[in-house]
């Protein structure tokens, strides 16, 4: 892991972790919640009962924090997972009534939740695109 990338991997990793922690037991009425803004972009969760899907996501999002506070993992694979997780997260929001105003990008009060989480797409693409210098080619700095 470049150390450029701990900042990263760090903040988010304990983020997703925390709030995949905070989900263990969720009550079935906001499973469903939950269940049913996810099926707007992955339509099969439909089929899945609320408590196992909200066992599922509880348990996935553990996992994606998990990996991205995992040193040894590469940082272009916990990126894919992030991008894959905070895409999905944008979609949603996105594909929710009630969570854009009219124009259909920014947010509204009850979309301000979900719409902050692009940074996170952010992070992800930052980790996928970070390339390591070529060995023996001299790299540029940014003068302070």
């Amino acid at each position: 892991m470049r150390l450029n990338h701990i900042p990263l991997r760090l903040t988010t990793g304990a983020f997703i972790l925390n709030a995949g922690w905070g989900k263990r037991h969720l009550d079935k009425d906001t499973a469903a919640g939950l269940q049913a803004m996810a099926a707007r972009v992955i339509p099969p969760v439909s089929r899945i009962g609320a408590e196992k899907f909200g066992r599922i996501l509880s348990y996935a999002e553990m996992t994606l924090g998990a990996a991205l506070l995992t040193p040894f993992l590469p940082s272009r694979l916990a990126g894919i997972g992030l991008g894959i997780f905070s895409g999905s997260m944008f979609t949603m929001y996105l594909r929710t009534p009630g969570m854009t105003l009219e124009d259909g990008i920014r947010p509204s009060p009850q979309g301000t939740a979900l719409a902050k989480d692009i940074w996170m797409l952010g992070i992800a693409a930052a980790l996928v695109v970070d390339r390591k210098p070529k060995p023996g080619k001299a790299t540029r700095r940014i003068p302070f």
